[in-house]
C-alpha cells in the first residue's frame, strides 16, 4: 500500500479489452505537488491509464491506490479526490453552462455557491445562462475545466488538456495546474507536446504498448525503464 501522504501509488497496473492489452504491468508512484507527464505514440495506453485510475475502468491485474484509497474497493471514495478532464467535454448542450456545473456539483456533493466562482475564473461568467450548444470547441473545454476543479480535488486527471485552445486557454490550463500543485495536490496530464505544459511539468512518464518504457525530469535525460510481461 502507499504511503499515507502519498497522492498516487499504481503496481502492476493492467487491462485487457478482449486478447488485446492495453496497459501491461504499471507501476507508478506521484507525490503531493508533483505534476507528472503521460507520453506516448497512439495507442499506447494513455488514456486507458487515466480511465483506470478515475475508476471509470476497472483494471483487469495490479493494484492502485489514490490517497490510501484502493481504486476498486474504494472507488467512492477514490473519485471524491479526482477531477478529470477527458478527452472529450461530456457537457449537456441543451443546459446552460451553469446548469451543467449544477448537475456535476450535485453528483460530487459540491455547494452550488462555487459555481459562479468557477465560471469567472474560466472567463465564461457572461455566458452562464447560455446553452453549451452554442458553445464553441474552446468555450466547451473551459466549461469542463470549471468542472473539473469543483470541490477542489487534491488530484487532476487531464486528457489532452491543450487541445481547442488558444495561448490564454493553454495559460488558463497551466495556472489550473499550478493553483492545485501550490495547494498541495499533484496531477497527471496526458500531452503530445512536452513544450506546452513544460512550465508545469516535473517529470515525463512514457508509454510505449501500454507499458512504461521510459521516464525524466522535463530538462533531464530520459531513463530507460523495463516493460513489465503482458
Amino acid at each position: 500500500m502507499n504511503s499515507p501522504g502519498q497522492t498516487l501509488k499504481l503496481s502492476g497496473l493492467a487491462r485487457r479489452f478482449g486478447m488485446r492489452w492495453a496497459l501491461r504491468g504499471v507501476s507508478l508512484e506521484v507525490e503531493p505537488g508533483e505534476v507528472v507527464g503521460i507520453m506516448g505514440h497512439n495507442g499506447s495506453g494513455k488514456s486507458t491509464l487515466l480511465r483506470v485510475v478515475s475508476t471509470a475502468l476497472r483494471p483487469s491485474a495490479g493494484e492502485g491506490w489514490v490517497f490510501g484509497k484502493h481504486l476498486v474497493r474504494e472507488a467512492v471514495e477514490v473519485r471524491s479526490h479526482i477531477g478529470f478532464l477527458a478527452h472529450s467535454p461530456g457537457l449537456y448542450d441543451d443546459l446552460t453552462a451553469t446548469e451543467n456545473l449544477i448537475f456535476a456539483a450535485r453528483m460530487l456533493g459540491v455547494p452550488e455557491a462555487q459555481i459562479p466562482a468557477a465560471l469567472e475564473r474560466v472567463g465564461l461568467a457572461r455566458e452562464a445562462n447560455e446553452r453549451v450548444r452554442g458553445f464553441s470547441a474552446g468555450m466547451q473545454r473551459r466549461l469542463a475545466l470549471a468542472r473539473m476543479t469543483l470541490g477542489s480535488p487534491g488530484l487532476l486527471l487531464l486528457d489532452e488538456p491543450y487541445n481547442n485552445f488558444d495561448p490564454q486557454g493553454i495559460e488558463l490550463v497551466n495556472e489550473v495546474i499550478q493553483d492545485a500543485r501550490r495547494g498541495g495536490g499533484a496531477a497527471l496530464v496526458v500531452l503530445h507536446d512536452k513544450r506546452q505544459g513544460e512550465r508545469v511539468l516535473d517529470r515525463i512518464v512514457e508509454l510505449g504498448r501500454g507499458a512504461v518504457i521510459g521516464t525524466n525530469a522535463v530538462d533531464g535525460m530520459m531513463a530507460v525503464a523495463t516493460a513489465g510481461p503482458a
